[in-house]
């Protein structure tokens, strides 16, 4: 990797980030938790016949999240039978990249083949069904990092109910009687791999989760290498237009520290193994070693020296026999 990019690999390994951390960060998502506690999922599962193979039942499935939002995800499960209604079922948490949508029916037929049930989220706001409720105050013109930043209430950030929303999904699914509550596990790329941590952070039940090149890292890295830009633009348009003088700026990281996942990771008790490209522009490496390197549980990253934010030839399969060992 070019010393010019980014950090070399063996500094990269010993990255604890930049972003600052605010003070009251745990009290603040202890409080979060406590909401979403409060919160019943309200889990509903409506049958789809869109696309339903021998062996498959698909369903949508609509849950409750925080600030009245109802949330989408598709469903899939093994056929339930008379013969196997006892049966309990490993079950896998997808999540999608920024802006993107839960995907295609077929693309999750591989894992239910293989006996898993695979839940996949619509993030709120973005290009599924989830609904996304707003109501904040500030800026809502440009992209959801920056939605609440301007709001007194620093639990008006949207990413703080988008992260709450991985942990409801989790627990919705582990309490339907197909699924075994202690073999489940997420992945997800990009902004997915963001939120994979997320969940394994906030659903500490979750016992395997693969990220690949996670988004949503050390904000205050992002702008120190001059990156702030495809998924990461709006923060240069967040200065550019409400603190042009950067008299905000150290309180402005530090607000972003609330939904930085490298302060999420110390939480993780799931087995991680994390894709990451080291030529990657748009989530430079180390802001995915800033939380990477906090993690405490087993981990193992699949380096890719030559790849960037792109796809990673193989890692789909390396996802697929990772997960079978749950």
């Amino acid at each position: 990797m070019p010393l010019t990019f980014d950090k070399p690999l063996p500094e990269l390994r010993k990255y604890r980030g930049t972003n600052p951390r605010p003070a009251d960060f745990d009290a603040y998502w202890r409080a979060a938790l406590r909401e979403l506690d409060a919160t019943p999922a309200n889990a509903e599962l409506v049958p789809n016949r869109t696309i339903a193979p021998a062996g498959v039942e698909c369903f949508d499935l609509w849950f409750d999240g925080t600030h009245g939002a109802r949330i989408h995800a598709k469903y899939l499960r093994p056929e339930r039978t008379p013969e196997n209604t006892d049966k309990r079922h490993p079950a896998v948490l997808l999540f999608h990249g920024y802006s993107g949508n839960s995907g295609d029916w077929q693309d999750k037929l591989a894992l239910v083949s293989q006996g898993f049930c695979v839940a996949a989220m619509d993030v709120r706001g973005q290009g599924g069904l989830s609904e996304d409720t707003g109501g904040v105050k500030g800026n809502t013109l440009r992209g959801q990092i920056i939605r609440g930043l301007d709001d007194p209430d620093p639990h008006r950030l949207f990413f703080r109910d988008v992260f709450l929303d991985t942990a409801q999904l989790a627990r919705a699914v582990m309490t339907f009687p197909e699924v075994d509550e202690k073999r489940v596990g997420a992945t997800g790329w990009s902004q997915g791999g963001a939120l994979t941590l997320a969940c394994a952070a906030l659903e500490p039940r979750i016992k395997r989760a693969a990220p690949v090149y996670p988004f949503l890292c050390d904000y205050q890295r992002v702008w120190q290498m001059d990156q702030a830009k495809d998924a990461y633009d709006e923060l240069r348009y967040f200065f550019r237009q409400h603190d042009p003088l950067h008299e905000r700026e150290e309180a402005i990281f530090t607000k972003l520290g609330y939904i930085d996942c490298q302060h999420h990771a110390h939480r993780i008790k799931a087995r991680i193994m994390l894709g990451i490209g080291l030529m990657d522009t748009v989530c430079p490496p180390s802001t995915q070693f800033a939380a990477y390197n906090k993690i405490k549980s087993k981990k193992q990253m699949v380096f890719y020296p030559d790849f960037a934010h792109e796809p990673l030839p193989g890692m789909h399969d390396k996802i697929f026999e990772f997960m079978r060992g749950l």
